[in-house]
């Protein structure tokens, strides 16, 4: 029996002490005034009562009723019943209340109620004060409390003729049952009536049982406010432990919303901070670190804003808030959508029947009561099936005096399937659970519906999971119950309590609450206590039972797992395996070990295993051969291998006796087990691992203490197994006994006590022998490695602490944080070992109540039994070394290079996979190559892995990889298991930049002092201190030691006097150079001389011609700077200007109208810019002493200078770096007039308005432009939004006379879009938002061609200058000016190596994923690196767009050495195609890469001096671009993929000079730059990267793309969309059989296995040939037809004993027959070699076929001469172009007129190749037309005879034909340009000049 209330309080306004505005509660009167002695006062009760402060009222507000819950410290909470009313304020009150009226309206804007108006306002008798009516009480009955306090106020409002007094006693003493209605005597006991003396009557039900919670119908209402999801949210958040707030402006809801939370955790008690109504003075407490559960008024809610990681519910918006920071976990699948549906059920009923045809007419609803229980229902529910089966996993410790129970989590979440399930993780861990367990776990207690649900219900709960109508009925049965708990007795719900009118409050009050006389309430409550006193005490009998454990669990979801299903089969392989292994059979186990170790990689197998050992053991005793065990071992391992470090399994615990069991004879009297092989495993340092295993053991002892002797079995059968059905279990046995117990006698409980005492104790010493054996290592030595790996030091201190590493995770993590390893000097293993026993044995013993005299024994035990291991263990240690090794493969040594010597010889490793799937079989099927045994070498250019793979399975297959020792980005040691034992060892991972990764781990014969040369060595040859010291440099040459390392550059003025000081001793040095043809050295800085004087011009002359020999030096020129000029003319760069007639080195401006630009020498001695090369293009109109001036604008002093020249629309592509502050920038950012002092830096940002000015009149177009000449706003290319856009697109720029007729038609050139695509950056910003297309007059077509361009404006700027976003911010364009600025978002060169990082990982991961497709994919997301390949594309095919419209550009970005360099060189790929040939991207590397000095050493890393800054793929990115474009348009490059590859590979290797260094300048400093026009070296290895491809080009046409089939002149204008890019194959691909195919000399090493196969010296037998993933070479093992065509040609010449013909030779004789082949139909044979004939507009792979309605639309391209004539040659070629092509649909080539025909060589223009075409002369239409071959249907040229000027006999050029006769060449002129052609022989170039001339007479 209980006090319905303990104590009443009256409580009312009054002043603050500190005489601020607002006032304080007082309590007036409390009853009873002294404390009772089980329950003291609550404090704090004043602030309870007014929640949000005490402040007056300007009127009378309705009473209010709240029911507040304290917490006291012994964790009871007591409930407060407020309920409140206002009276007229007393003067003094008020007094307080005006005094500060400033204070309350602060208080008012912060949220605080208060209701007053401005004192100024308010008449002085009209505040109300609040005074408040509390009951404080254990119990939670708020009706009655209600009702209570309801009576007392109507008393006082209604005047009733009632004592006051009396009520309050009444109420006082009023006595209730506890609970338990139905276990009591009658109806009368359960259910109370109570009086209290007014004539009223109330009801009072205690619930049925105590455990249940109340929750009347708060639940239902939490789920009104919030929502399904947001209550199942806060549900989560509160059993994972963390801070819910609940804010509303009701009290009595916020009361509810607490209690409805807490009624949903139920059978789990929330044991944290719970405070339903938080006062505003206690708002503090809201940052306390530890959970809770808090209501808040919501008008502080600004208070609560700050709050980061408080999940806060709204109850009055019906939001729930979750902060970034906070994860809550969800429940697991498939409970969590379980749960939903069957809530939505219960809550809106209606939902089932929403779409019946014939819906019933009354859905009937359950009350608010009734819906309140079915809720609570479904969570109950929940619960019992996520605990279904815990008592299983209970472990009884001890059963007398008191039950001490542990629960085993990890065999819970391995049995229920949910190791990885974060929720159920956190709630096993969680304060609630503990709680549970000791509550709930004691075996016999009194019982309630939870634990029948759990034992009994589960079953029915699995069958009708799919049923749902059976699960509602069953979630309304168990809402009954619950129900039935609340109101046992409905019948008798009869209320009768007084209340008071309608608007009482509004009347006057007859007086203010009276003051109660203490002493008749006093004297009430006494005499009530002496009756009490007087009475037998109510005891209430609990009925206890054993608690049911119910059926054993199941896993929540039957999960597959995968491959590694559980099969019969693979049961059936570990059985026979082991069969064998205990019959010597071990021929027959060694075939069946690997499947055997394949198949533990399943559950199943693993228990199958354990439980197959056991029977081998006999007598805890089992004696092996050496060869069974090292069997049993490997299985052993294997099995553990996978084993968490929680073991939730039990695979670990299976393990456990059977490692103490198996042993082998090492010698007499030396016995080894087999726990010295299998210590490497997490599992067994873990303490909570070695807690379970002991708990469960000791229940087992326990169990047998109690059992009938006939019942027990011998305990170690128990380990591991379920108890048999008939059995009873220890919680059953343990139930027994706490029956039992009260009837025992003293002496016999004291008897059992002990018995259970030495049973733990016993089991504890058992245990640190165990331990023990487990954790020291059987070599002591090893244990410094292990420290290291363990984390708990830094790996280079040479500490030899000693630790095993099976326990140094757990040793560092959970214990010895304190100690630390800092006794270095001792052999410390043993202290290790014995602190972690220690630690184990004192949490086990004080948690099984050890004695302490015990405990104490136990410490001193445990040192003896380490000590006493430790000394068997030597003994075992140094006869284990006596065994004879395994027999190791012997070593395979590797192919090296010429010149390339080893610099350590083979380590023993294995190769492990390193995460891609290929190399271990995987989904892609083939062998396992991976894990392979063999060593890796270290040589002076690479590190070179040779093996065999460990598989038996695989064969004799060898296994190489390497990589080159330059490329190494990434070192890091690792410690792996070796995959033959699964024993720990050291390894080392190396990751190369060429998509290599060597992941190795080191057989235990590589000591540790070995493994750390190796890394010393690699170091060092990685980063030498100098680059003479790379491989490049030292190869085949007596390696001399390089002068000390220049300097670092300093990037300030001082860089600009040192390159000045250069030049005098420099010319002189240069002369001599030449001279003597010695190596150029240059002079110590100190000795550099003086700059010349800065106005003095050079007078050079270069002809344009390619012969050297017309160089004509004037006077002007010392002889040295003849001889550096003329190597400079040889440069690529020299020649390229000279391909493309870009200007002239001449001493006057005589020339200067006729030629636009010159070559200007200014920078011959790199002392304007280091970094640019010795000759530049720049307007003619400029001097060379102004372009010093203008160089200092830019960064690096690397100013505009230009680099091609467009030959159709002679726009001028120019280059440099960024502006500095000043500059360009400046001179538009300053409007204003400059001022007439002029500072130096407005000169030069005047000179480069000059400069800039001179190159736009140096442009043909634009030179006397008038008008305003701008491209409305391309003045911001905007590249980074991310914003989705309409599909923005460049499109082409068309001639403003062709824009009509172009409307109809395809612009030239090959489309592939620069579309920007929505993810990854669209162009826009206010680039005329119509170049963006976001007003496009016309949409774009299907695939990808341009919108029709007509629509852009046809005034353009003469010069874009495109440059970084972030320095032109704030610019406006100057309406004068012709240039226009675009700005572009670019990434820096840190994105780039950032993002590649990113891509390493994700082509090669290092260790293997879950879902290998799906990981590599979001990885090379996440590393962004195609979308900066997009953006470069995107940038290049707008520059081309401008270009070929007639615009010039400047690419002006960054320091022009990276971004700038990229776009620039796939311009110029994209606009010419010249630099799609080999010579051609040969020249474009050369001059745009080297000579303008992009930093390969700085980017590579070359140096122990870059080795900070890493590497950063910028050229490799270029590559990776251009490999995109070749995949797009394959017939458009002479060259293959695999020479792009070869490149990006070769680039970072360091095998040849070319990629060396940064700028020709330093080229020249080591003297590379000229070196070979010094003695002609023999045939050493090749130095530069460009001699190599070509000797081996004349060998193979591994370089040489067949389906090269050019147009001329064509542009090509790449899709650039993430979707159309794709991942380089360079990135992805390897082949094991040889490692990188980049090295040729080793690639085609060995002959192939064909080659072995055949049987004599005929042709190779037709065998079929399994192709590896990843292993073999696909191109070497099934070679292309071509190409094993000419090897086949080139075998039988051979075999002839001719000497074979280069293929280049015979693949263009085969071309040229082809055209010429014969024709009796004149068609061309169908099996046509040559990729040529097919149909033009298949040409791009057909991806970016349109089809329009006429014929193909991509453009059918003429000669360049056709091409940049009239302004409306657009059009004109667009309308031919269509109809031609229509025209061939339907007709021969045979039915046009052929007056005729024949092949002719033509030679291309500007620098291009001879070429065998097929012409046909056509008299009819005066045409000379060309096709590439003889049944070619589409005409590549066409020459108009009408053009012809002259025929004229000719002489051959360079690269003409050898063969022909001289004669045979004639050329024909025209208006335009001079063809040059050459015939068979003569007599055909007779004929073909006759006709032509008789063409022309006719005309």
């Amino acid at each position: 029996m209980a006090r319905l209330a303990d104590y009443f309080v009256l409580v009312a306004f009054g002043p603050h002490p500190r005489g601020s505005g607002e006032g304080q509660g007082h309590i007036l009167q409390r009853f009873p005034e002294k404390d009772w002695e089980d329950n003291p006062f609550p404090q704090g009760i004043e602030l309870f009562c007014q929640p949000s402060g005490w402040q007056l009222c300007p009127e009378r507000s309705p009473p209010t009723f709240f029911v507040a819950v304290l917490t006291d410290i012994n964790s009871e909470r007591h409930y407060c019943a407020c309920l409140t009313f206002w009276e007229p304020a007393e003067p003094t009150q008020e007094a307080v209340c005006t005094e500060d009226a400033a204070g309350r309206e602060d208080e008012a804007d912060e949220g605080g109620p208060v209701r007053l108006p401005p004192a100024a306002a308010v008449p002085p008798g009209q505040l109300f004060a609040p005074k408040t009516l509390v009951l404080v009480s254990r119990l939670d009955h708020a009706e009655v409390f209600r009702n209570s306090l309801g009576l007392i106020y109507t008393i006082h409002v209604e005047g009733l003729n009632v004592g006051l007094e009396n009520v309050v006693g009444n109420l006082l003493t009023c006595i209730i049952p506890l609970a338990g209605g139905s276990q009591l005597d009658s109806v009368e006991d359960g259910v109370r009536t109570i009086s209290l003396g007014a004539g009223d009557r109330q009801v009072i039900q205690t619930p049925l049982t105590d455990s249940l919670p109340i929750s009347r119908c708060s639940v239902a209402l939490l789920f009104r406010q919030l929502g399904i999801a947001n209550v199942l949210s806060l549900f989560c958040a509160a059993l994972t432990e963390h801070k819910v707030l609940f804010l509303s402006r009701s009290y009595q809801r916020l009361s509810d919303a607490c209690r409805g939370l807490l009624a949903l955790l139920f059978p789990l008690r929330y044991s944290f901070t719970y405070v339903p109504i938080l006062p505003a003075q206690l708002l503090e407490v809201l940052s306390t670190p530890t959970p809770f559960i808090i209501g808040v008024n919501a008008t502080f809610q600004a208070e609560t804003q700050e709050l980061l990681d408080v999940i806060v519910a709204d109850l009055d918006g019906g939001t729930v808030t979750v902060p970034e920071c906070v994860h809550i976990p969800a429940l697991p699948e498939p409970l969590h959508s379980q749960t939903h549906s069957v809530l939505s059920m219960v809550l809106d009923p209606e939902l089932e029947l929403a779409d019946l045809a014939f819906p019933p007419p009354t859905v009937s609803t359950s009350s608010l009561k009734m819906q309140d229980k079915e809720l609570r229902a479904v969570f109950l529910r929940l619960f019992a099936q996520l605990l279904q089966g815990y008592r299983w996993c209970l472990h009884m410790v001890r059963i007398h005096p008191e039950p001490v129970i542990r629960f085993h989590k990890a065999a819970f979440l391995g049995q229920r399937g949910l190791v990885e399930d974060d929720f159920l993780m956190k709630v096993l861990e969680g304060m609630a659970f503990a709680g549970f367990v000791s509550e709930r776990g004691v075996p016999y207690r009194p019982t309630d519906l939870f634990d029948e649900l759990v034992a009994h219900e589960v079953a029915r709960m699995r069958a009708d999971e799919n049923h749902p109508q059976r699960v509602l009925s069953h979630v309304k049965e168990l809402a009954e119950q619950l129900y039935k708990n609340e109101n046992p007795y409905p019948a008798v719900a009869m209320h009768k309590v007084q209340r008071p009118g309608e608007a009482s409050h509004l009347r006057r009050a007859p007086r203010p609450f009276p003051r109660l006389d203490e002493g008749t309430v006093q004297w009430i409550v006494d005499q009530a206590t002496a009756k009490m006193q007087g009475a037998p005490p109510a005891v209430k009998a609990e009925r206890r039972t054993t608690v049911p454990s119910g059926p054993p669990m199941t896993a929540i979801l039957e999960r597959s797992s995968g491959l590694h299903g559980n099969s019969a089969r693979r049961l059936e392989v570990v059985r026979n395996c082991i069969s064998y292994v205990f019959e010597g059979k071990m021929l027959e186990a060694k075939k069946l070990l690997p499947a055997v170790l394949r198949a533990l990689k399943g559950r199943a197998a693993r228990r199958c295993l354990a439980q197959e050992l056991h029977l081998h053991v006999q007598q805890n005793r089992a004696v092996l051969d050496h060869q069974q065990f090292d069997f049993v071992v490997r299985m052993m391992n294997c099995c553990l291998q996978d084993c968490t470090s929680l073991d939730e399994h039990g695979i670990a615990a299976a393990l456990l006796p059977l490692v103490t069991a198996f042993c082998r004879k090492l010698s007499p009297g030396v016995t080894q087990f087999a726990y010295s092989c299998v210590q490497e495993h997490v599992v067994w340092s873990t303490p909570q691992f070695w807690e379970a295993m002991f708990y469960g053991d000791v229940q087992t002892h326990i169990r047998a203490l109690y059992l009938e002797p006939a019942e027990d079995r011998d305990p170690a059968q128990q380990v591991g197994e379920a108890p048999a059905e008939d059995e009873r279990s220890a919680l059953d046995v343990a139930s027994e006994q706490r029956r039992l117990w009260p009837t025992l006698s003293r002496e016999k409980q004291q008897e059992l006590v002990q018995k259970e005492e030495s049973t733990v104790f016993s089991q504890a010493i058992h245990y640190a022998n165990r331990m023990s054996y487990l954790l020291l290592p059987l070599d002591t030595s090893k244990s410094r490695l292990l420290r290291e790996r363990a984390g708990l030091g830094d790996p280079e201190s040479a500490s030899n602490s000693l630790l095993t590493s099976s326990m140094a995770g757990s040793v560092a993590e959970s214990y010895d944080t304190e100690s630390g390893f800092e006794d270095a000097e001792t052999c410390d293993v043993a202290g290790a070992v014995v602190r972690f026993i220690n630690r184990f044995v004192d949490k086990v013993c004080t948690e099984s109540g050890v004695t302490s005299d015990h405990l104490k024994g136990l410490h001193v035990m445990v040192p003896d039994i380490v000590q006493m291991h430790i000394e068997t263990l030597e003994a075992v240690y140094r006869e284990s070394k006596r065994l004879p090794p395994i027999q190791k493969p012997k070593l395979l040594r590797p192919r090296l290079l010429p010149g390339e010597e080893c610099v350590l010889d083979g380590l023993r490793v294995y190769l492990l996979p390193d995460g891609r799937e290929e190399g271990v079989g995987g989904s892609v099927g083939g062998p396992a190559l991976l894990p392979a045994e063999g060593a890796v070498f270290l040589t002076t250019y690479r590190v070179i892995f040779t093996g065999m793979p460990t598989d038996p399975l695989v064969g004799e297959q060898v296994v190489v990889r390497s990589l080159p020792v330059a490329a190494l980005t990434k070192e890091k040691r690792i410690s792996v298991q070796n995959p033959v034992d699964q024993l720990l060892q050291d390894g080392l991972q190396l990751r190369s930049c060429t998509f290599q990764l060597l992941k190795m781990a080191f057989d235990e014969e590589v000591g540790s002092d070995s493994a750390e040369l190796f890394r010393k060595q690699l170091h060092k040859l990685r980063y030498p201190p100098d680059v003479r010291d790379t491989f490049a440099f030292t190869l085949g040459s007596a390696h001399t030691p390089g002068q000390p390392p220049r300097a670092t550059k300093d990037k300030g003025p001082s860089l600009r006097t040192l390159s000045r000081n250069l030049v005098k001793n420099a010319k002189k040095t240069i002369g001599r150079q030449y001279v003597t043809r010695k190596k150029y050295h240059p002079p110590s800085w100190e000795h550099r001389g003086q700059p010349p004087p800065e106005d003095r011009e050079d007078a050079i002359s270069v002809s344009e011609e390619l012969e050297p020999s017309t160089l004509t030096p004037s006077s002007a020129l010392k002889p040295s700077d003849r001889m550096t000029m003329s190597s400079l003319v040889e440069r690529a760069c020299c020649r390229d200007y000279q391909r493309l007639g870009l200007g002239t080195l001449s001493s006057s401006l005589s020339r200067a109208k006729s030629e636009p630009f010159r070559i200007s020498p200014v920078n011959r001695m790199y002392a304007i810019c280091r970094s640019y090369p010795g000759l530049l293009i720049v307007p003619q109109s400029v001097q060379d002493n102004a372009l010093q001036r203008v160089s200092r604008c830019y960064r690096q002093n690397r100013f505009p200078v230009v680099c091609w020249r467009s030959g159709r629309s002679k726009a001028v592509l120019l280059r440099s770096g960024s502006l500095h502050g000043k500059g360009v920038v400046g001179l538009f950012k300053a409007q204003n007039a400059p001022s007439p002092g002029q500072s130096q830096a407005d000169s030069s940002s005047l000179e480069q308005e000059k400069y800039l000015q001179a190159v736009v009149s140096s442009m043909p177009r634009f030179a006397d432009a008038s008008g305003r000449n701008t491209l409305s706003g391309f003045s911001s290319v905007y590249m980074g939004s991310h914003v989705p856009s309409p599909r923005a697109r460049v499109t082409t720029l068309s001639n403003p006379m062709a824009a009509s007729a172009s409307r109809r038609t395809a612009p030239r050139g090959k489309w592939g879009s620069v579309r920007a695509s929505g993810r990854s950056g669209v162009l826009g910003g206010d680039v005329g938002s119509r170049l963006a297309g976001r007003d496009m007059l016309a949409p774009p077509q299907a695939n990808g061609a341009p919108p029709d361009p007509g629509f852009l404006r046809p005034q353009r700027a003469a010069l874009y200058i495109i440059g970084d976003k972030a320095q032109l911010k704030g610019v406006r364009p100057d309406p004068l000016q012709q240039w226009e600025l675009v700005p572009i978002e670019v990434f820096e060169a840190r994105q780039v190596k950032t993002s590649f990082k990113k891509l390493l990982k994700a082509c090669v991961p290092g260790c293997p994923a879950a879902e290998p497709s799906s990981a590599f994919l979001r990885s090379l997301e996440d590393s962004e690196w195609l979308t900066q390949i997009h953006k470069l594309l995107q940038v290049s095919v707008l520059v081309v767009e401008l270009l070929d419209s007639g615009s010039s550009v400047l690419v002006s970005l960054e320091d022009g050495w990276d971004i700038t360099t990229q776009v620039v060189s796939l311009v110029q790929l994209l606009s010419d195609p010249f630099y799609r040939t080999l010579e051609g991207f040969r020249l474009l590397v050369e001059k745009e890469w080297l000579s303008f000095g992009h930093r390969f050493s700085h980017r590579g890393a070359h140096t122990l001096a870059g080795q900070s800054s890493g590497f950063t793929p910028i050229f490799l990115q270029f590559l990776d671009c251009v490999h995109q474009v070749h995949l797009q348009f394959p017939m458009e490059f002479e060259f293959s993929p695999f020479y792009l590859k070869f490149l990006g590979y070769h680039h970072v290797s360091r095998r040849f000079r070319t990629f060396l260094l940064d700028s020709d300048y330093e080229r020249i400093e080591l003297g590379l730059l000229y070196e070979e026009k010094g003695e002609r070296r023999g045939q050493q290895a090749c130095r530069s990267v460009w001699e190599y491809v070509d000797r081996l080009s004349k060998r193979t046409p591994v370089f040489y793309n067949y389906m090269y089939a050019p147009e001329d002149m064509e542009v090509l204008r790449p899709y650039s969309n993430v979707s159309n890019l794709k991942v380089w194959d360079f990135y992805t691909e390897e082949s094991l059989a040889e490692g990188p195919p980049y090295d040729w000399e080793l690639a085609q090493g060995p002959p192939e296995p064909p080659e072995e196969e055949r049987l004599d010296g005929g042709a190779p037998q037709s065998r079929r040939r399994v192709v590896w993933p990843c292993y073999d070479s696909r191109p070497r093992a099934q070679p292309d037809a071509i190409s094993r065509l000419l090897e086949e040609l080139q075998r039988l010449e051979t075999e002839l004993g001719r000497p074979p013909e280069r293929w280049k030779d015979t693949w263009d004789r085969v071309k040229a027959t082809q055209r010429l082949e014969g024709r009796p139909d004149g068609r061309g044979t169908p099996s046509s070699l040559l990729v040529s004939s097919v149909p033009h507009h298949r040409r791009s792979l057909g991806v970016y076929l349109q089809e329009g309605p006429v014929g193909s639309t991509l453009s059918l391209s003429l000669d360049s001469d056709q091409s940049s004539g009239s302004t409306a040659s657009g059009s004109r070629q667009a309308a031919r172009r269509s109809t031609s092509t229509l025209y061939s649909q339907f007709q021969t080539a045979e039915s046009e007129n052929r007056s005729h025909e024949g092949t002719l060589y033509k030679k291309g223009a500007f620098m291009k190749p001879w070429k065998a075409r097929w012409f046909v002369l056509d008299k009819t239409k005066h045409q000379l037309r060309y096709y590439d071959h003889r049944v070619d249907t589409e005409c590549k040229g066409i020459i108009d005879l009408a053009e012809v000027e002259a025929v004229a006999p000719g002489t051959p050029t360079m690269g003409a034909p050898k063969t022909v006769d001289e004669k045979a060449f004639f050329d024909v002129k025209t208006t335009r340009r001079v063809y040059n052609f050459c015939a068979q022989d003569v007599p055909s170039a007779q004929q073909w000049v006759d006709q032509i001339q008789g063409c022309l007479s006719d005309a």
